[in-house]
């Protein structure tokens, strides 16, 4: 059965450093024989602020980072599915996407993420990611991959059900989730809890590939990569951040997870566990 990867990695405001550690998780893949890498949610470049992503972005044909990976991903024949921003035309915000790259280095899907991560709490944090980014208005239906029907979706989007419903009506087999996903709500136990729920409701494969460690001296990120089976067993988890990890050091391990994708078993979940809606009760969700 097919082998999928989540990679996992710190990643900076460099592009190029990105891109090193990126090419490091590629050659991690191809050794372990998986036939996919996911990557995680602004694999390309974690910004400290605002006006720092403005100044990165680059459409994809300018992308150094996405530039590089296309051509892993031929030189390899790797599919990649990998997170990254975009420019908005006339705009000071920026596109959060999920873009496919082909066995042959081409870009064949796109995702950007509908729902952004707002938190202003009073004399607390705050995370206003829709200053910055430009929400999505649509679903990218699933589409076929070398591991079967995938979905695609962003970090945030865990935390919906009716969208992950909504690709598992359109067929999908798979979905992936790349995440940038906070500490404190990584150690509340709420990644692990929400991958497995999704996997379980919809019958899918998860794979979420996140990044890890502290990007700057504002930012840090959980890590725990994660592949979930149609049970919702967990088959691949790769490590989290180290608890005393402070900023500055080197604590974002370049570190992959697999887990086989055998889409009989899938097949089997679905058949002997029927979830049959009582949309004449409640409607469609």
């Amino acid at each position: 059965m097919p082998l999928a990867a989540a990679g996992q990695f710190r990643a900076t405001a460099s592009l190029s450093q990105n891109l090193l550690s990126c090419r490091n998780l590629i050659s991690k893949t191809v050794a372990a024989g998986a036939k996919i890498l996911f990557l995680p949610e602004a694999s390309d470049y974690l910004p400290i602020s605002a006006s720092e992503s403005l100044r990165l972005v680059k459409p994809v044909e300018d992308n150094e980072f996405v530039l590089g990976l296309q051509a892993s991903a031929k030189e390899h024949k790797l599919p990649i599915c990998v997170g990254i921003h975009e420019p908005v035309e006339g705009g000071e915000r920026v596109k959060n996407t999920c873009v496919y790259i082909t066995e042959e280095g081409v870009i064949s899907k796109r995702y950007q993420k509908v729902h952004l991560f707002d938190v202003n709490i009073e004399s607390g944090p705050v995370l206003m990611e829709s200053r910055s980014v430009e929400p999505g208005r649509s679903i990218t239906p699933p589409f076929d991959t070398p591991l079967g029907k995938l979905g695609m979706l962003i970090c945030f989007d865990l935390r919906f059900p009716e969208i992950s419903l909504q690709h598992r009506r359109l067929g999908a087999q798979i979905l992936s989730y790349p995440s940038a996903f906070t500490v404190p709500t990584g150690n509340a136990g709420h990644w692990s809890t929400l991958l497995r729920a999704r996997a379980i409701e919809t019958q899918s494969y998860i794979i979420a590939p996140a990044l890890v460690g502290y990007h700057n001296e504002k930012r840090k990120s959980y890590g725990h990569s994660m592949i979930v089976g149609p049970w919702g067993e967990v088959l691949g988890e790769c490590s989290g951040i180290k608890e005393n990890a402070k900023p500055g050091e080197e604590d974002g391990e370049e570190e992959i997870c697999v887990g086989e994708i055998d889409l009989g078993v899938l097949e089997r979940v679905r058949r002997e566990m029927p979830l049959l809606r009582r949309t004449d009760v409640y409607g469609e969700i």
